[in-house]
């Protein structure tokens, strides 16, 4: 009977080591990686590092689950973003893989600030756009499509985008020379911060009555729950 249960507890442990090593097979860095200096933001199996916007209460309304970040899909227009607040960044590459559910609405952030004067990450934060381009029940506008930076650049109509179900890839190289952003291998956008013509798009268009809108020059990277259920992996990131 002993050696049943012995085996009967090996075979449960293996089981379970298969599956962490399955969920985490996704979340994680190469040698050669590490020594470039990219850093993980999610470990496959917890949400450390990560709170709600302006929030000191533990994490609600994103779960770690199958080795994914996932949004619960409770946010909203106000409500919904979470900070990795274990760092703040300034010229970086960050890479990540997201998935939607159909009709599905959410966004990256970057250089994220927070205070009471802020109710929402975008007020101050530049946005690469995630969102279902394919299946949104409403009519998207080009500043409002998937790999745009969000009502400032449209993005490339010849990017390359997956339906709500698969998995997508996205790059931010950030530095005070270029910005581009990426969709799963192609270039979708790429501006000069801080230039004449940032300025000019920042002052007469959503952003004119929000005074610090892309400021920073460092901040949290932050991920948006805009009301449907997203699931993020492989979050990495580099220094420039």
């Amino acid at each position: 009977m002993k050696t049943v249960l012995w085996i009967a507890a090996v075979s449960l442990l293996t089981a379970s080591c298969i599956k962490k090593t399955e969920q985490n097979a996704h979340n994680t860095l190469s040698k050669a990686e590490i020594e470039e200096g990219w850093q993980l933001l999610f470990d496959g199996t917890t949400t450390a590092g990560w709170r709600g916007f302006n929030a000191k209460e533990p994490l609600t309304g994103w779960i770690a689950e199958g080795g994914c970040l996932k949004s619960l899909g409770r946010g909203g227009d106000i409500g919904g973003d979470i900070v990795y607040d274990k760092e703040e960044f300034g010229n970086f590459e960050l890479v990540l893989e997201w998935k939607l559910s159909p009709g599905g609405n959410s966004g990256i952030f970057y250089h994220v600030q927070e205070g009471d004067q802020y109710k929402a990450a975008y007020e101050n934060a530049p946005e690469y756009q995630v969102i279902d381009d394919i299946g949104f029940p409403e009519k998207l506008e080009p500043w409002q499509s998937v790999g745009a930076d969000y009502a400032m650049y449209f993005p490339d109509t010849a990017r390359i985008v997956k339906p709500a179900g698969e998995w997508n890839e996205s790059r931010i190289r950030f530095t005070p020379e270029k910005v581009e952003y990426w969709l799963n291998g192609k270039l979708t956008v790429s501006f000069m911060p801080w230039s004449d013509d940032w300025n000019a798009r920042r002052m007469n268009g959503k952003w004119k009555d929000y005074p610090d809108y892309g400021k920073a020059r460092a901040g949290f990277i932050g991920l948006q729950d805009h009301g449907s259920i997203i699931l993020y992996r492989n979050i990495k990131i580099k220094k420039l």
